[in-house]
Protein backbone atom coordinates (compact mmCIF):
# COMPACT_ATOMS: atom_id res chain seq x y z
CA UNK A 1 0.00 0.00 0.00
CA UNK A 2 1.37 3.16 -0.74
CA UNK A 3 0.55 6.08 1.95
CA UNK A 4 0.51 9.59 0.02
CA UNK A 5 0.04 13.23 1.59
CA UNK A 6 0.05 15.49 -1.20
CA UNK A 7 -1.98 16.27 -3.96
CA UNK A 8 1.47 15.69 -6.51
CA UNK A 9 2.36 12.39 -4.93
CA UNK A 10 -1.59 11.15 -5.18
CA UNK A 11 -1.71 12.29 -8.91
CA UNK A 12 1.53 10.09 -9.59
CA UNK A 13 0.14 6.82 -8.01
CA UNK A 14 -3.02 7.41 -9.90
CA UNK A 15 -0.80 7.73 -12.94
CA UNK A 16 0.51 4.68 -12.45
CA UNK A 17 -2.87 2.68 -12.42
CA UNK A 18 -3.76 4.62 -15.44
CA UNK A 19 -0.71 3.46 -17.34
CA UNK A 20 -1.61 -0.05 -16.63
CA UNK A 21 -4.61 1.19 -18.13
CA UNK A 22 -7.03 0.24 -14.80
CA UNK A 23 -10.09 2.00 -13.53
CA UNK A 24 -9.36 3.69 -10.10
CA UNK A 25 -12.05 3.64 -7.41
CA UNK A 26 -12.54 6.00 -4.64
CA UNK A 27 -13.83 5.58 -0.73
CA UNK A 28 -13.56 8.86 1.09
CA UNK A 29 -13.36 8.68 4.81
CA UNK A 30 -12.87 10.31 7.92
CA UNK A 31 -10.65 7.15 9.42
CA UNK A 32 -11.73 5.90 12.87
CA UNK A 33 -12.67 2.84 9.82
CA UNK A 34 -14.89 -0.12 10.99
CA UNK A 35 -16.36 -2.68 8.89
CA UNK A 36 -18.90 -0.93 7.30
CA UNK A 37 -15.93 1.37 6.14
CA UNK A 38 -14.14 -2.10 4.81
CA UNK A 39 -17.45 -3.29 2.97
CA UNK A 40 -16.91 0.06 0.93
CA UNK A 41 -13.73 -1.55 0.35
CA UNK A 42 -14.96 -4.97 -0.82
CA UNK A 43 -17.85 -2.58 -3.03
CA UNK A 44 -15.14 -0.81 -4.60
CA UNK A 45 -12.64 -3.94 -5.71
CA UNK A 46 -15.70 -5.41 -7.02
CA UNK A 47 -15.54 -2.11 -10.02
CA UNK A 48 -12.05 -2.41 -9.96
CA UNK A 49 -8.97 -3.56 -8.36
CA UNK A 50 -7.50 -0.40 -8.34
CA UNK A 51 -9.06 1.52 -4.95
CA UNK A 52 -7.77 4.94 -3.30
CA UNK A 53 -8.91 5.58 0.46
CA UNK A 54 -8.96 8.85 1.46
CA UNK A 55 -8.90 9.56 5.58
CA UNK A 56 -9.70 13.50 6.20
CA UNK A 57 -11.68 14.76 8.67
CA UNK A 58 -13.43 17.95 7.01
CA UNK A 59 -13.89 21.03 9.20
CA UNK A 60 -15.62 22.56 6.64
CA UNK A 61 -18.17 19.46 7.48
CA UNK A 62 -18.31 20.76 11.50
CA UNK A 63 -20.73 23.07 12.64
CA UNK A 64 -19.97 25.26 16.14
CA UNK A 65 -20.49 22.86 19.30
CA UNK A 66 -20.16 19.77 17.23
CA UNK A 67 -16.99 17.19 17.98
CA UNK A 68 -14.29 17.81 15.03
CA UNK A 69 -11.72 18.29 18.11
CA UNK A 70 -12.97 14.77 19.60
CA UNK A 71 -13.92 12.95 16.68
CA UNK A 72 -11.68 9.72 16.95
CA UNK A 73 -8.76 9.43 15.22
CA UNK A 74 -5.97 6.95 14.70
CA UNK A 75 -4.31 6.77 11.16
CA UNK A 76 -1.81 4.01 11.95
CA UNK A 77 -4.66 1.60 13.38
CA UNK A 78 -6.52 2.62 10.52
CA UNK A 79 -3.45 2.13 7.96
CA UNK A 80 -3.03 -1.41 9.45
CA UNK A 81 -7.01 -2.34 8.21
CA UNK A 82 -6.54 -0.70 5.00
CA UNK A 83 -3.36 -2.85 3.96
CA UNK A 84 -4.78 -5.72 5.26
CA UNK A 85 -7.62 -5.11 2.69
CA UNK A 86 -4.98 -4.73 -0.23
CA UNK A 87 -5.80 -1.22 -0.69
CA UNK A 88 -3.76 0.28 -3.20
CA UNK A 89 -3.29 3.79 -2.05
CA UNK A 90 -4.27 5.80 1.17
CA UNK A 91 -4.29 9.67 0.75
CA UNK A 92 -4.27 11.22 4.03
CA UNK A 93 -4.20 14.80 3.47
CA UNK A 94 -3.74 17.85 5.95
CA UNK A 95 -6.19 20.83 5.54
CA UNK A 96 -3.49 22.91 3.58
CA UNK A 97 -2.76 20.21 1.23
CA UNK A 98 -6.56 19.75 0.14
CA UNK A 99 -7.74 22.84 0.16
CA UNK A 100 -4.84 24.74 -1.27
CA UNK A 101 -5.12 28.03 1.13
CA UNK A 102 -8.60 28.15 -0.23
CA UNK A 103 -10.62 27.28 2.88
CA UNK A 104 -14.28 28.98 1.20
CA UNK A 105 -16.99 26.62 0.62
CA UNK A 106 -17.49 26.49 -2.83
CA UNK A 107 -20.53 23.97 -2.85
CA UNK A 108 -24.55 24.35 -2.33
CA UNK A 109 -26.51 21.67 -0.97
CA UNK A 110 -29.66 23.62 -2.27
CA UNK A 111 -32.86 23.44 -0.85
CA UNK A 112 -32.73 19.72 -0.20
CA UNK A 113 -29.39 20.22 2.20
CA UNK A 114 -31.69 22.50 4.06
CA UNK A 115 -33.49 19.72 4.87
CA UNK A 116 -33.37 17.18 7.71
CA UNK A 117 -29.79 16.84 8.93
CA UNK A 118 -29.64 20.01 7.21
CA UNK A 119 -31.87 21.80 9.42
CA UNK A 120 -30.07 19.96 12.89
CA UNK A 121 -26.43 20.65 11.19
CA UNK A 122 -26.89 24.09 9.64
CA UNK A 123 -24.02 24.60 6.65
CA UNK A 124 -22.74 20.84 6.94
CA UNK A 125 -23.70 19.41 3.57
CA UNK A 126 -22.46 22.17 2.01
CA UNK A 127 -18.95 21.75 3.65
CA UNK A 128 -19.45 17.98 2.57
CA UNK A 129 -20.03 18.49 -0.85
CA UNK A 130 -16.91 21.13 -0.79
CA UNK A 131 -14.45 18.45 0.56
CA UNK A 132 -15.90 16.09 -1.83
CA UNK A 133 -15.69 17.77 -5.03
CA UNK A 134 -11.93 18.28 -3.87
CA UNK A 135 -11.00 14.53 -3.19
CA UNK A 136 -13.19 14.38 -7.03
CA UNK A 137 -11.01 16.66 -8.66
CA UNK A 138 -8.16 15.09 -7.19
CA UNK A 139 -8.15 11.46 -7.67
CA UNK A 140 -10.29 11.95 -10.85
CA UNK A 141 -11.54 8.28 -10.33
CA UNK A 142 -14.06 5.88 -12.37
CA UNK A 143 -16.11 5.22 -9.14
CA UNK A 144 -16.79 6.39 -5.63
CA UNK A 145 -18.21 4.72 -3.02
CA UNK A 146 -20.78 5.90 -0.28
CA UNK A 147 -22.22 3.92 2.60
CA UNK A 148 -26.17 3.92 2.34
CA UNK A 149 -26.60 4.64 5.81
CA UNK A 150 -25.69 8.44 5.09
CA UNK A 151 -28.90 8.79 3.08
CA UNK A 152 -29.34 12.27 3.11
CA UNK A 153 -24.98 12.83 1.92
CA UNK A 154 -25.38 10.27 -0.64
CA UNK A 155 -28.39 11.87 -2.91
CA UNK A 156 -27.04 15.15 -2.46
CA UNK A 157 -23.47 14.09 -3.43
CA UNK A 158 -25.15 12.01 -6.54
CA UNK A 159 -26.81 15.31 -7.57
CA UNK A 160 -23.68 17.30 -7.57
CA UNK A 161 -21.52 14.33 -9.37
CA UNK A 162 -24.15 14.25 -12.22
CA UNK A 163 -24.07 18.19 -12.70
CA UNK A 164 -19.85 18.42 -12.19
CA UNK A 165 -18.56 14.65 -12.45
CA UNK A 166 -20.49 13.36 -15.55
CA UNK A 167 -18.42 10.21 -16.05
CA UNK A 168 -18.13 9.23 -12.13
CA UNK A 169 -20.21 6.75 -11.11
CA UNK A 170 -21.24 6.94 -7.92
CA UNK A 171 -21.83 3.30 -6.06
CA UNK A 172 -23.97 3.28 -2.94
CA UNK A 173 -22.56 0.34 -0.40
CA UNK A 174 -25.08 -1.46 2.02
CA UNK A 175 -25.23 -0.30 5.34
CA UNK A 176 -23.45 -2.52 7.74
CA UNK A 177 -25.10 -3.69 11.33
CA UNK A 178 -24.06 -4.43 14.19
CA UNK A 179 -25.53 -7.60 15.97
CA UNK A 180 -28.63 -5.44 17.66
CA UNK A 181 -29.51 -3.87 14.20
CA UNK A 182 -27.15 -0.68 15.31
CA UNK A 183 -26.17 0.68 11.95
CA UNK A 184 -22.32 1.29 12.50
CA UNK A 185 -20.48 4.64 12.40
CA UNK A 186 -17.45 5.91 13.94
CA UNK A 187 -19.35 7.92 16.43
CA UNK A 188 -20.53 4.63 18.08
CA UNK A 189 -17.30 4.67 19.88
CA UNK A 190 -18.97 7.58 21.91
CA UNK A 191 -21.83 4.99 23.50
CA UNK A 192 -21.35 3.09 26.62
CA UNK A 193 -22.69 -0.61 26.69
CA UNK A 194 -26.43 1.36 28.15
CA UNK A 195 -26.54 3.92 25.59
CA UNK A 196 -25.82 1.08 22.98
CA UNK A 197 -28.42 -1.02 23.79
CA UNK A 198 -30.74 2.16 23.51
CA UNK A 199 -29.01 3.32 19.67
CA UNK A 200 -30.32 0.01 18.57
CA UNK A 201 -33.85 0.77 18.81
CA UNK A 202 -33.50 3.52 15.86
CA UNK A 203 -33.15 0.36 14.08
CA UNK A 204 -35.96 -1.81 15.60
CA UNK A 205 -38.21 1.58 15.11
CA UNK A 206 -37.21 1.31 11.51
CA UNK A 207 -38.52 -2.03 11.12
CA UNK A 208 -41.82 -1.49 12.42
CA UNK A 209 -42.32 1.35 10.16
CA UNK A 210 -41.33 -1.02 7.39
CA UNK A 211 -43.73 -3.33 8.42
CA UNK A 212 -46.24 -1.33 9.25
CA UNK A 213 -47.82 -1.65 5.17
CA UNK A 214 -46.68 1.13 2.56
CA UNK A 215 -50.69 1.73 2.59
CA UNK A 216 -50.02 5.42 3.64
CA UNK A 217 -47.04 7.75 4.68
CA UNK A 218 -48.79 8.74 7.88
CA UNK A 219 -49.30 5.26 9.05
CA UNK A 220 -45.61 4.38 8.45
CA UNK A 221 -44.29 7.62 10.41
CA UNK A 222 -47.19 6.88 12.92
CA UNK A 223 -45.54 3.57 13.16
CA UNK A 224 -42.34 4.20 13.68
CA UNK A 225 -42.94 7.49 16.36
CA UNK A 226 -44.58 5.41 18.42
CA UNK A 227 -42.21 2.84 18.44
CA UNK A 228 -39.50 5.50 19.69
CA UNK A 229 -41.95 6.80 22.33
CA UNK A 230 -41.26 3.85 24.39
CA UNK A 231 -37.12 4.74 24.17
CA UNK A 232 -37.84 8.08 25.80
CA UNK A 233 -33.81 8.32 26.59
CA UNK A 234 -33.04 8.56 23.04
CA UNK A 235 -34.11 12.16 21.90
CA UNK A 236 -35.92 12.19 19.04
CA UNK A 237 -35.23 14.96 16.18
CA UNK A 238 -36.83 13.81 13.16
CA UNK A 239 -38.51 10.68 11.46
CA UNK A 240 -39.14 11.13 7.67
CA UNK A 241 -40.20 9.45 4.51
CA UNK A 242 -38.82 10.51 1.11
CA UNK A 243 -38.61 9.56 -2.21
CA UNK A 244 -35.20 7.54 -3.48
CA UNK A 245 -34.92 9.54 -6.14
CA UNK A 246 -36.24 12.82 -5.63
CA UNK A 247 -35.53 13.04 -1.66
CA UNK A 248 -39.15 14.96 -1.54
CA UNK A 249 -41.69 14.22 1.10
CA UNK A 250 -43.28 11.15 -0.30
CA UNK A 251 -47.61 11.46 -0.34
CA UNK A 252 -50.88 9.58 -0.20
CA UNK A 253 -50.89 7.58 -4.01
CA UNK A 254 -46.77 7.45 -4.44
CA UNK A 255 -45.26 4.26 -6.23
CA UNK A 256 -42.01 3.63 -5.98
CA UNK A 257 -38.85 3.43 -3.70
CA UNK A 258 -38.91 5.56 -0.45
CA UNK A 259 -36.48 6.03 2.20
CA UNK A 260 -37.73 6.24 5.81
CA UNK A 261 -35.27 8.60 7.94
CA UNK A 262 -34.64 9.01 11.47
CA UNK A 263 -32.40 10.76 13.71
CA UNK A 264 -31.99 10.99 17.80
CA UNK A 265 -29.63 11.60 20.34
CA UNK A 266 -28.44 9.03 22.47
CA UNK A 267 -26.29 10.48 25.61
CA UNK A 268 -24.17 12.95 23.57
CA UNK A 269 -24.35 11.63 20.68
CA UNK A 270 -26.41 12.32 17.20
CA UNK A 271 -27.10 9.13 15.69
CA UNK A 272 -29.08 8.66 11.89
CA UNK A 273 -30.12 5.48 10.45
CA UNK A 274 -32.71 5.26 7.32
CA UNK A 275 -34.61 2.24 5.71
CA UNK A 276 -36.24 1.47 2.27
CA UNK A 277 -39.77 0.76 1.58
CA UNK A 278 -41.45 -0.10 -1.50
CA UNK A 279 -44.60 1.77 -2.04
Amino acid sequence: MQRVTTLKQLAEAVASARERELEVALVPTMGALHDGHLSLIREARRQTPFVVVSIFVNPLQFGAGEDFDKYPRDIEADAEKLRSMAVDVLFTPTVNDLYRGNMDVTESAGKIGDLYEGAARPGHFDGMLTVVARLFEAVRADYAVFGAKDAQQLFLIRQMAKAKFPKLKVIEAPTIREASGLAMSSRNQYLDAKNLEVASKLSAALRVGQGAGAISPALVIDAVRNEMLKVPEAKLDYIALVEADTFEPVVTGFSGRAVLLIAAVVGQTRLIDNIDIKF
